[in-house]
């Protein structure tokens, strides 16, 4: 084992959905050398770049880092898988493709907690930068950026009626969850380039891996920020055996994403105090908000047998069928291989009350015993609703001062009265969409949560004791000026010097939605940041 040490102006950790945005804008200016350490490996998977690939690459250890979460009360001591990818481009190259920006009022909340510069008007720009709109400019969406969104290239008879049942309940018909209005239901738009996954390897990494300044390192687990008088001056990682110093001018950035940013800076010292004094983890700096203010969706699946054979389940399961949509995909880049994980999106109330959706369906015309496993050999679809804005709050927690050893997740799910009743609300309306007159003909039975599912106690209970992850972890590293906060509104690091957290981890409210846009317009902003105090010296 021999020790190295190399220099750069920028470090990034992770090169995930933020890390290859930072790495391609950062490394735009040719006067500085950056640093990218990615601790998966290249994205040479071919099913990493099909849209439905996903169902390989999630739950698989060479492509997703398989994490558990810890059994917990509000999922009857469950334990249930939490995948993130273990590739280039991170959770972007395995996720469900699903171009989701929130409502402009989750912006607008992050400002009103004092994060200057975080309004809806302050980031759509950024959004918009990022975007290669395949419907073209407007005052909402962008042309010519580095990320593809395009429309879903195939369209199904059920994700048409749950529109027209949508209707028949007041809910409008909705072409653009990321315009003027997000309620509604509609099929949504995929990050997605002539039918093959546009991740942030893909959009942002690949154009600049040509640059002489950028140097991209896989399979480099990052072991720790190494600190000089509370400031970072770089990391160490282990490259193969061989452990790395490599010394930042500027700034070390850490997005690898709300369970390893945080887990990173405790091992590098910096958290809960005694927390790490139990693990034998010299503290470096207190900063009690580490690892906190966990959220994430939780989602309760619906699943409907149906009398029709028009599913996704009805073609897998039949030989001649799976090799039609491989050629089709194959010469056309069209038909099921270009879905993404859902293809129909609603955005409602369960309260008339409400201002804003509070919960949102993923509409896949498909059925299984859990998401990313094998397909039913009947023909069914699903309906899976999440809470999009969980009051419930856990915490990541180390586990051992090993950096290869995996923190300890604590979602907590279901832990507010708030998050209960919103949650049952949803399955309550699941099951008003599929008693419509659009939408009935297609129900022939509900297999989950099934006809002996009634008060709204067994419908909580099925929940706990059946609901998933939808792959939405934020908040770790929380952005705010209040003792909680692990970074301010310019993502640097409370009382530690040259460092900075760029990722969902800093998101101090869950987005309605789905998180990876999000993210990626965060890296975008944070790119500016960076600039802006490397030239204010």
């Amino acid at each position: 084992m021999t020790d190295i040490e190399s220099q750069y102006d920028y470090i990034i950790v992770g090169a995930g959905s933020a890390g290859c945005v930072l790495a391609n804008r950062l490394s735009a200016d040719p006067a500085v050398r950056v640093l990218l350490l990615e601790a998966g490996g290249r994205d040479w998977n071919p099913w990493l770049h099909i849209p439905v690939g996903y169902f390989k690459t999630m739950h698989n250890p060479r492509t997703d880092w398989c994490h558990k979460t810890e059994p917990g009360p509000g999922l009857n001591g469950r334990s249930i898988a939490w995948p993130r990818g273990k590739v280039l481009g991170g959770s972007s190259a395995i996720n469900g493709l699903l171009y989701v920006r929130g409502q402009p009022q989750d912006y607008d909340h992050w400002r009103q907690l004092g994060n200057v510069g975080w309004s809806w008007d302050d980031v759509l720009p950024y959004f918009k930068r990022s975007e290669d709109q395949e419907r073209g400019a407007d005052d909402f969406h962008g042309t010519g950026g580095p990320l593809a969104v395009s429309n879903m290239r195939i369209r199904r008879e059920i994700c048409d009626a749950y529109i027209r049942a949508a209707q028949e309940l007041g809910i409008p018909a909705r072409d653009d969850f990321n315009g003027a209005e997000q309620e509604g239901a509609g099929y949504f738009q995929l990050t997605a380039r002539n039918g093959l996954r546009c991740g942030t390897a893909s959009a942002f990494l690949r154009p600049a891996r040509r640059r002489q300044n950028l140097t991209v390192v896989t399979r480099a687990l990052a072991h720790r920020v190494t600190l000089r008088d509370r400031c970072a001056a770089g990391v160490v990682y282990d490259a193969g055996g061989r452990i790395v110093t490599a010394s930042a001018r500027r700034e070390v950035i850490l997005s690898a994403g709300a369970i390893s940013s945080p887990h990173l800076l405790e091992l590098s010292g910096i958290g809960r105090g005694p927390v790490l004094q139990k693990l034998g983890i010299a503290v470096q700096h207190d900063l009690p908000g580490v690892g906190e203010n966990l959220q994430d969706h939780l989602q309760a699946r619906a699943i409907y047998r149906c009398p029709l054979p028009i599913t996704l389940n009805d073609e897998v399961n039949v030989w001649w069928r799976r090799m039609l949509m491989g050629v089709e995909f194959a010469l056309r880049r069209t038909g099921p291989m270009t879905m993404g994980a859902s293809q129909l999106a609603i955005f409602a109330r369960t309260r008339r009350d409400l201002e804003t959706p509070d919960v949102q369906f993923h509409i896949q015309p498909l059925s299984a015993d859990n998401p990313g496993e094998g397909l039913h050999r009947f023909s069914a679809f699903t309906a899976s609703v999440c809470q999009l804005r969980p009051e419930s709050r856990g915490s990541i927690r180390p586990k051992s001062p090993d950096p290869a050893a995996y923190p300890a997740i604590h979602p907590n799910y279901l832990a507010t009265l708030t998050d209960q009743a919103t949650l049952v609300a949803g399955m309550k309306l699941s099951r008003r969409l599929a008693a419509t007159a659009a939408l009935s003909p297609y129900v022939a039975e509900e297999l989950r949560p099934g006809p002996k599912v009634v008060t709204d106690d067994e419908l909580l209970n099925n929940a706990r004791e059946t609901g998933a992850t939808i792959y939405h972890p934020v908040g770790t590293c929380k952005m705010g000026d209040d003792p909680s906060a692990v970074v301010d509104a310019r993502l640097r690091v409370h009382g530690v010097a040259r460092l900075r957290v760029v990722d969902g981890s800093v998101m101090p409210t869950l987005t309605s939605g789905n998180t990876n846009a999000p993210i990626i317009m965060i890296a975008e902003k944070a790119s500016d940041l960076i600039r802006e105090d490397a030239r204010a010296g």
